[in-house]
């Protein structure tokens, strides 16, 4: 558990509450901050099914992961924004299907880089972890680990889940995306999640105005919105869903209004 002294010698000021702590909390670890808990408290207490959309948003992932590695023979990941690592990350479910899979994540909130340097045991070869801003994608695209672990003139996969919503308009996030797209090889696949307020507007406005007081404010988008980050990615079946919809392993009776994270997988044509 990372403590507040320990934090500060990380360059970490905890009296800021971050999405990735209070994404922590919600998943129930203890990677987080007396702050992260009080905001995260505070959007619980404004939607309440948020604790549920964590983890229907990290089942989201694993499932995405398990079908690019196993069916789609996908070797290499990208995973941006990944947060502060937790059981079932995005290199167990790669490697457990692929164990030759390579892995780098990156965020830009330097607790996870200081929480992640406990990762690198047997996976060191294959996993790595940078401190970078989704803002500056060529800093992402041209880092020295990026490189080491990811040959661009291969199919690869870009993860960018419950990541976008923090970027906001002025940033331009299409930009973003479509430089990060316009990196990979042919035969690449994009995977985007993104809240939306279109089933519950009021619980999601609610979380919104707690999120303006954290390092980095949520801006909910629709689904046209959403939809336009795939551009040049088409989707795969079964489209943009809400995530619990997406390939699930076991039925769920979970309406799609409590779970407003939106969800897919797209995939960059082949050259003919």
């Amino acid at each position: 558990m990372t403590t507040e002294s320990s934090a500060q010698s990380d360059g970490i000021d905890p009296s800021v509450p971050t999405a990735a702590g209070m994404y922590d909390y919600y998943l129930g670890g203890r990677n987080n901050f007396a702050a992260d808990r009080r905001a995260a408290n505070k959007v619980i207490a404004a939607a309440p099914e948020v604790i549920l959309m964590a983890r229907e948003n990290r089942g989201f992932i694993q499932r995405a992961v398990r079908f690019l590695a196993r069916d789609a023979g996908i070797r290499q990941f990208l995973d941006i924004g990944s947060g502060l690592p937790t059981q079932g990350s995005v290199h167990e479910i790669a490697q457990a299907e692929a164990p030759d899979a390579r892995v780098v994540y990156v965020d830009n909130d330097p607790q996870v880089l200081a929480r992640s340097r406990a990762l690198k045991t047997a996976e060191a070869k294959t996993t790595s972890v940078i401190t970078a801003d989704l803002r500056d994608p060529d800093v992402i695209l041209n880092h020295p680990e990026t490189r080491a672990q990811i040959d661009f003139d291969q199919p690869m996969a870009i993860l960018l889940v419950a990541v976008l919503h923090f970027i906001d308009d002025e940033a331009d996030p299409y930009g973003i995306v479509a430089r990060l797209r316009d990196a990979m090889a042919p035969g690449s696949y994009l995977v985007i999640n993104h809240a939306t307020a279109d089933p519950r507007p009021d619980n999601a406005g609610g979380a919104a105005e707690v999120y303006k007081n954290t390092k980095y404010p949520a801006t909910h988008r629709t689904r046209d919105q959403i939809e336009r980050f795939f551009d040049g990615a088409p989707l795969i079946d079964p489209g943009l869903v809400f995530v619990p919809e997406w390939r699930p392993d076991i039925e769920t009776d979970i309406a799609p209004e409590e779970v407003w994270i939106l969800g897919g997988v797209g995939r960059k044509p082949t050259v003919d």
